[in-house]
């Protein structure tokens, strides 16, 4: 039994937007590593006097910067990646409910070709 066209095109979107589904997880999984080294980068720059020397790597270079900056830097950081990483996590939500949303349609269709 061959199956209809309609019905195909629906599985390829479904298996697209299955892809997406583990991009996005896998960019969530990435930002959530980021998170735990920013967190970690901090609690250790937390430890330290102000008067300690701080540096800041930029690409193969290490810089030497204010204590105070790179405490907010790092804040502003980490904050940053939070947020970053709830957009992500509202975006999973979507794309997961999407393809629950997909899958009852095309188990509902296939269905009715067997009959």
């Amino acid at each position: 039994m061959e199956i209809p066209e309609n019905i195909q095109e629906q599985l390829n979107q479904f298996q697209q937007l299955q892809q997406q589904a583990q991009a996005v997880t896998m960019q969530i999984q990435n930002v959530e590593v980021q998170v735990q080294e920013t967190e970690k980068a901090l609690e250790e720059l937390k430890k330290t006097d102000e008067s300690t020397e701080v540096f800041k790597q930029a690409g193969t270079l290490l810089i030497k910067v204010d204590y105070k900056d790179a405490l907010a830097d790092m804040e502003d950081k980490l904050e940053t990646l939070e947020l970053r990483k709830q957009t992500m996590a509202r975006q999973e939500e979507r794309v997961m409910k999407k393809l629950e949303e997909m899958q009852s349609t095309i188990q509902t269709a296939m269905q009715g070709m067997g009959q």
